[in-house]
């Protein structure tokens, strides 16, 4: 017999993974700095909203139906998506083509993705497939045009160094990104989504490990250890959203979620103990609810389960809990609540599902010891609701509140007939949805008797960060029905001659390119800032012939500018040609663009940007203090500030290093 879990739900810091059976493996889909993957489109992204969009940018309106997999099954989340009934309009941007509409077939695998993909397995130690078959993968959310996404296979069994020991990377995929979220409104009978096409297709590197990280402060450093390799290419995008990392996780007494949008890496450690807390009590409520019906308990351990006893317990809590809803909207005819109100006043009707046996336990909103919202059924039953596109429901454990009245919730308990052990859950919406929205209700209380049901959870987000690290529910775990080979793709061929030249030209390690930069004259700080932002190859291919500091400052400055731009500026000052205070203009004036020397060089003389004649500079600086003496002899070094403006306006075009060292030796020969 397994051990019971052990912990408390309010301190998910304090839980122990191992006595929990916890299990944890991360995937991690990094954008390449390619153009996309299948149709040889650039890879621009554009900054565009809902209120920005281009008028001129064509829209295609499309609506996805569920269709059988290869195995002759429809994949379970495409069946729950088919009930939203959602349309989708796509933006088609500068960089999206007939592939991106689906209105012409793929083109091969984009050679360079292919290249970077290998690169990063040799990285891994994986071992690379020899044919790389490219596969659909069922997307049920309009994401994509066709509603699948390619992805290719690439090789599997690879070995990632952690802090804390070795991960195991079960499988590396080379596939496409999805289509960017705009806006999502309603309309009648559904909702229409927005999408932007710029994204789609860009090709992704997807890794999943294996279940071997050990702790939730674990997973942290192996997002960080799998970031790093993949950084080591120098051929990845950067910058949010770029690189997106996911959690599988699971306790003994659970099952496993796939958490997405752990964006910030720092709060993987604590998304992860929150989801332990969240299994642990739905563990334990599963069996106060079984005990409550004479119906054996849960095992401590999902393999334990047997799958006969599950059987009998869905049938008696189906038979418990039938799908019988009631319109209750004449209880609210009169109610105070703002939000009812306006809904019923739009055609809305306030729909009632009962819930018999679950008073008491739906919860009311409570904090754990840090502030992050304790678990409770009724925040699940919610979340499943929201997914049919309603804003929430109301259920009885909170009320009354939100305007609601105790003479309502009694109107409510009255007209369905309950006994004072019932719950219910009310629904304001357009009766379809709300029918929809207490469907997805029940098949979620339902499975309140068992374990926490395999699905993909998001991160609840506020203000663009996470809320408190909790998540909500965004659709079941796809299963395999969702795969199937890709027919307008033919499979590549893998040769051992390419694979060497992969394994034989690999880039620099971290370590050998902080031991590259240590060999030239620049700070320990300027060298750091140029491994971090990967400006160090950039840096080193344009050494020659200009000082290694001040290049190192120009391009930690200057970091998206034409290389050639810069060193050419620099070379001009350090030749004489350009004065220091008129580099930056120079850089200014010609931003984006690519002239030659000899462009910059004629710049330069029209302008008359090149350092005055300082031949007199020190008689000029000496007249200046002749005149001022008694400043000078009364502020003494303090004079340095004041003056430098004057002397720089009567010696104008002077370099203002050289005559900051002037004026201080000036007013020294005063002093003494």
């Amino acid at each position: 017999m397994a051990e019971e879990p052990v912990g408390e739900v309010e301190r998910s810091d304090l839980l122990e993974p191992t006595q929990l059976g916890f299990m944890c493996g991360l995937e991690v889909h990094q954008q390449l700095a390619t153009g996309k993957l299948h149709s040889r489109q650039d890879g621009t992204l554009y900054d565009i909203t809902v209120e920005t969009l281009p008028d001129h940018w064509p829209k295609y309106a499309r609506k996805l139906r569920a269709s059988r997999g290869e195995g002759g099954a429809i994949d379970i989340a495409a069946r729950f998506e088919a009930k939203r009934n959602r349309s989708f309009v796509y933006a088609q941007s500068p960089n999206a083509g007939l592939i991106e509409l689906d209105e012409q077939p793929p083109m091969g695998l984009d050679d360079d993705a292919v290249g970077i993909s290998l690169t990063v397995s040799a990285l891994l130690q994986a071992n690379p497939v020899s044919l790389i078959q490219t596969m659909r993968k069922t997307v049920v959310d309009g994401s994509n045009t066709s509603g699948f996404q390619r992805t290719s296979l690439i090789a599997t069994d690879g070995v990632l160094q952690t802090e804390e020991g070795e991960v195991g990377v079960d499988v590396l995929c080379l596939e496409e990104d999805s289509a960017r979220k705009l806006d999502t409104i309603d309309v009648p009978g559904g909702q229409q989504v927005l999408y932007n096409l710029d994204r789609l297709g860009l090709p992704l590197i997807e890794i999943a490990t294996a279940p071997d990280v050990q702790t939730p402060e674990h997973a942290r450093s192996t997002a960080v250890a799998l970031g790093r390799v993949l950084r080591q290419t120098r051929r990845v995008r950067r910058g949010l959203g770029s690189i997106r990392q996911d959690l599988n996780v699971s306790i003994a007494a659970g099952d496993r979620v796939e958490i997405k949008g752990c964006q910030d890496l720092n709060w993987i450690p604590r998304i992860i103990r929150l989801e332990m807390a969240r299994q642990l009590h739905f563990y334990r409520l599963a069996n106060d609810l079984r005990s409550s019906m004479n119906l054996p308990p849960l095992p401590s351990d999902r393999r334990l389960d047997d799958a006969t006893v599950e059987t009998e317990v869905t049938k008696a809590v189906a038979t418990s809990l039938p799908f019988n809803t009631v319109v209750l909207s004449e209880v609210f005819s009169g109610t105070e609540s703002g939000m009812v109100k306006d809904a019923l006043g739009e055609g809305a009707v306030m729909l009632a599902l009962p819930l018999p046996g679950l008073l008491g336990h739906l919860g009311a909103k409570a904090l754990d010891s840090e502030g992050a919202q304790l678990p409770r059924l009724g925040r699940e039953l919610a979340g499943a609701a929201k997914l049919a596109g309603v804003k929430g429901v109301f259920h009885a454990d909170e009320l009354p509140a939100y305007g609601i009245t105790e003479q309502e919730v009694e109107g409510v308990r009255k007209t369905l007939k309950l006994e004072n052990d019932d719950a219910f859950v009310l629904c304001c919406a357009p009766h379809w949805q709300a029918e929809l929205a207490l469907e997805a209700v029940l098949m979620r209380a339902r499975v309140a008797w068992h374990r926490i049901p395999q699905e993909v959870r998001n991160v609840v987000v506020k203000k663009g960060a996470p809320e408190d690290g909790t998540t909500s529910p965004m659709r079941p775990l796809p299963g395999r029905s969702r795969m199937y080979p890709e027919t307008d793709v033919p499979p590549l061929q893998l040769t051992e001659s390419r694979w060497q030249t992969i394994q034989n030209n690999l880039p620099m390690s971290d370590g050998v390119r902080a031991e590259r930069l240590s060999s030239v004259d620049i700070s320990a700080d300027q060298a750091s800032q140029l491994l971090a932002r990967e400006l160090d190859d950039i840096f080193w291919e344009h050494r020659d012939n200009v000082p290694a500091k001040g290049w190192a400052t120009l391009l930690l400055t200057h970091d998206q500018e034409d290389p050639n731009l810069l060193k050419t500026t620099l070379q001009l000052r350090e030749e004489g040609l350009l004065s220091r205070e008129h580099l930056e203009p120079v850089i200014e004036v010609f931003s984006g663009q690519s002239p030659s020397r000899t462009e910059l060089e004629e710049h330069c003389q029209s302008h008359g940007l090149a350092p005055a004649d300082v031949s007199g500079l020190a008689e000029i600086i000496d007249g200046i203090i002749a005149e001022r003496i008694d400043f000078v002899k009364e502020r003494g070094m303090g004079a340095m500030g004041p003056l430098m403006g004057v002397v720089m306006q009567a010696a104008g075009g002077a370099d203002g290093k050289e005559v900051s060292a002037l004026l201080r030796v000036a007013i020294q020969s005063v002093m003494e």
